[in-house]
């Protein structure tokens, strides 16, 4: 009986439940896209092959390539305190 009362006292709240979980989601979502390394990993590669063609040189592909290193190294660093999911 007590479970019963429970989950009857507890029903003005599933619609806030809801929300939190949605919201939650979304989040979820947005760090999965924000520290994907694959597009990072592909601009690594579109940038090598500026430099090789010409198209960028020495210095703006030693700036730009720092700059995704680091980017890198931020989704390894969250990576790990997620867990190595990704096994990056």
């Amino acid at each position: 009986m007590g479970g019963l009362i429970s989950e009857i006292l507890a029903l003005p709240a599933a619609p806030v439940r809801g929300v939190w979980w949605v919201l939650d989601k979304v989040v979820r979502a947005a760090e999965d896209e924000y520290y994907d390394p694959t597009p990072v990993q592909e601009e690594l590669v579109r940038l090598e092959e500026g430099r090789t063609e010409g198209r960028i040189d020495e210095e703006e592909f030693a700036r730009r390539e720092e700059e995704l290193m680091h980017r890198l190294e931020e989704i390894r660093a969250y990576d790990l305190r997620r867990g190595g999911q990704r096994g990056l």
